[in-house]
């Protein structure tokens, strides 16, 4: 267990020893206040909260987690929730003195990873002693922490519990939709043309759950560097396999995906950019893509059409804005 993991799970056994009175009266005025880190946690809260609560994120549209600092404000928003949610797995690294500081002032602090086998997770070589944190592509996965935020405010919240369980369900109903239509699309990939080359490895959960080879030009953390033999070595393999299109991320910067690109061209292989992905950061607030539904929908059905299957123009829902 790293150090973060050990500091963390000691503020948040402190929060259960200090809070318990304070669990059980739940909020004393609603909608009550949410802290969460990332968009994604927000919209799993706010889907299982609904108008109980007032759910304010912390790393918005295009931001990267991994480097992400936390200011002053972000701090301040922490101490004036009444619960917080985030992530876990190490993504939000460099939050830990924060979290850890709401946590031991009495604040409950959840992660939506929590309930998660240690089976499931995945463990790359380069990243020994750490669990990929980026389960989130995997909706299965994500689906785990719908139940975590629906068992947290159920317990935190009791005389509301049966609310959040329903949201929880009706929820999880329309991830299991999208699911099945993430899994149908990228079925439709010819087999030898599902691979799927970004930025950086943020999309192994989603390689897995649907049956694609998934290459990273940068490890698990954004915070690695990718040197010219990373860059050499996936072109090399573009090449090889005939790899028609590669995919830039809204969160980490496009110039290795462009490197790759002009490698390719130099050596008579023609290679396009197949679409931007959400990997780390959700779409613009108030957008169908800025929800987590939007974010999946947009992903898949962008990496099943740029790599020859088939998936309509607009998506599951008939929401999609920018596919192309």
């Amino acid at each position: 267990m790293n150090c973060f993991t050990k500091l963390l799970s000691f503020a948040l056994t402190m929060t259960m020893m200090t809070g318990i009175l304070f669990a059980q009266n739940g909020p004393k005025t609603y909608p009550y206040k949410v802290g969460s880190t990332i968009s994604m946690v927000a919209d799993i809260v706010a889907q299982v909260a609904g108008d109980k609560a007032e759910v304010t994120n912390i790393i918005g549209e295009g931001v990267d987690p991994h480097l992400y600092k936390p200011t002053r404000n972000d701090v301040l928003l922490l101490m004036r929730s009444d619960i917080i949610f985030y992530s876990g797995l190490m993504l939000e690294g460099k939050m830990a003195d924060a979290l850890i500081k709401v946590a031991t002032r009495g604040t409950p602090v959840f992660a939506v990873t929590e309930l998660l086998d240690e089976k499931f997770l995945l463990e790359p070589e380069e990243f020994a002693g750490h669990f990929d944190p980026h389960v989130w592509m995997d909706v299965k996965g994500w689906m785990k922490g719908v139940d975590v935020v629906a068992k947290s405010l159920g317990e935190w919240d009791s005389k509301n519990a049966e609310v959040y369980k329903a949201n929880a369900a009706t929820y999880n109903a329309r991830l299991k939709s999208l699911d099945e239509y993430v899994a149908r699309v990228i079925a439709s990939v010819p087999k030898k043309s599902r691979v799927l080359v970004t930025a950086h490895d943020a999309f192994n959960y989603f390689g897995r759950a649907y049956d694609l080879e998934v290459v990273g030009i940068q490890g698990i953390s954004t915070a690695s560097q990718a040197g010219l033999q990373d860059i050499n070595r996936i072109v090399d393999l573009l090449v090889k396999k005939n790899i028609r299109a590669v995919f830039v991320e809204s969160s980490v910067s496009s110039k290795n995906i462009k490197a790759l690109v002009e490698g390719a061209k130099s050596k008579g292989h023609d290679v396009v950019i197949g679409g931007e992905l959400f990997s780390d950061a959700m779409g613009k607030a108030g957008t169908y893509e800025g929800t987590y539904i939007g974010m999946l929908d947009h992903n898949a059905t962008t990496v099943a059409r740029a790599l020859g299957g088939k998936a309509p123009l607009e998506g599951l829902n008939g929401k999609l804005t920018h596919t192309e």
